[in-house]
């Protein structure tokens, strides 16, 4: 049994190393890891540091794909879907925001056949909270993508906390039918939305994460989630 791990990358040369490097060491229960690289276009020293990884002894499939010019992570993430042959998809970020240390708890519910489809929520025990010794990170951020939540929800009769979440795991026979156009970040809301107009139960887990802030990298904006809401109106009425 194998799983695949798309990670799309973009100008991240100074977390691929260490998130490549957490990726190889994180126990997926058993599944032989088959992970899929893309660089989408990256400008700085990514392609040598993914070079350098590749180079290190391992018994993990490593495949790469390089797009000549950024496209965007729908894009990237596209790419690897066709390169893909796992039993299970899992889409990893490739900065350090979301742990491979939370592998097993993502797994699990699909290994013991409990659903097809589970998402990683950041939001299911976060509060929210400007003030005291645990204040809400990026709390424009965690509103936004309360509110997108709620749209998904309400659109699809669901009760999900963190449609916008980048970990996305599903069986083979999910990611095989998602068929998606996204080029951008509106990536989430599409899949989001083809799972479940095609029927699959999405079972949500809680992890953590460490949001990094704009002048860290962070590259979803505002526009994003206007961008959202327009997919997902769009899908669920086509």
């Amino acid at each position: 049994m194998k799983i695949s791990i798309i990670i799309s990358v973009y100008n991240e040369e100074k977390t691929i190393l260490k998130i490549l490097t957490k990726v190889k060491e994180a126990d997926t229960l058993g599944f032989k890891k088959e992970i899929i690289i893309v660089d989408d276009g990256s400008t700085d020293e990514t392609k040598v540091r993914i070079s350098k990884f590749k180079s290190r002894r391992n018994n993990i499939i490593i495949k790469t794909i390089e797009h000549r010019q950024n496209q965007g992570k729908g894009a990237a993430v596209q790419s690897g879907l066709k390169a893909a042959s796992g039993d299970i998809l899992l889409i990893q970020d490739a900065d350090l925001e979301y742990s491979p240390e939370d592998y097993p708890r993502l797994l699990r519910p699909i290994v013991e056949k409990q659903t097809k489809v589970v998402y990683g929520s950041r939001l299911m025990k976060m509060k929210f909270s400007l003030f005291g010794k645990n204040p809400t990170p990026l709390p424009l951020h965690y509103l936004g993508n309360r509110f997108l939540s709620w749209i998904t929800s309400f659109l699809y009769g669901v009760k999900i906390t963190d449609m916008e979440t980048g970990y996305k795991v599903m069986r083979k026979e999910v990611y095989k039918r998602l068929h998606l156009t996204s080029k951008r970040f509106e990536l989430e809301p599409e899949i989001t939305a083809k799972i479940l107009k095609m029927g699959y139960k999405i079972l949500e887990v809680p992890i953590t994460t460490k949001p990094r802030s704009y002048q860290e990298g962070k590259k979803i904006t505002w526009k994003d989630g206007f961008s959202a809401v327009f997919t997902l109106s769009r899908f669920r009425f086509l």
